[in-house]
């Protein structure tokens, strides 16, 4: 059985920070440096992180669940201006190219309709050939590059991705 829940619970957000890392530390390796990854892992994935982003950026968390064990997450955004904002979208690697991450994309589009929001964007690293192809595959277009600098010596290079519901 598999099921989306919405995280809000300390103990929840925690588990999730620890999938966090577990899935960038495998996913990540070779598209940006180790150092890069335990620097974003803190500052955007740690269980601090996401409650300021709740808090203060009107971010909401889901976990994914398969037969009660967390596989995968997902973070969305309403930012304002008729668009949400797909921060976060996560596997564990096993589950991967089972329709996981479709089924996730389906409920987001689902929560993009709820908040009558236009479309969904997302940012995605240049070299994260894997993913980008998942992006296209669901009809989503690139519609600019932005390199972001994001403290310590570290930029994110990435893709925005929109999809116009």
């Amino acid at each position: 059985m598999k099921e989306i829940v919405k995280l809000t619970a300390d103990d929840q957000l925690r588990a999730n920070a620890e999938l966090a890392a577990e899935i960038w530390r495998e996913h990540f390796r070779g598209i940006i440096s180790d150092g890069q990854i335990e620097y974003m892992l803190e500052k955007f994935q740690s269980f601090e992180a996401m409650k300021e982003q709740i808090k203060n950026e009107h971010y909401e968390y889901y976990g994914l669940f398969t037969d009660g064990e967390q596989q995968g997450y997902f973070a969305v955004a309403d930012k304002g201006d008729g668009t949400l904002f797909l921060s976060k979208l996560y596997l564990r690697k096993e589950q991967r190219g089972k329709g996981l991450a479709s089924y996730m994309f389906e409920e987001i589009k689902r929560i993009a309709r709820r908040h009558g929001l236009s479309s969904i964007w997302l940012t995605v690293n240049i070299h994260n050939d894997s993913s980008i192809a998942v992006y296209r595959h669901w009809g989503m277009e690139i519609i600019r590059d932005q390199v972001t600098d994001i403290g310590k010596g570290f930029v994110m290079d990435d893709h925005v991705f929109s999809l116009t519901l």
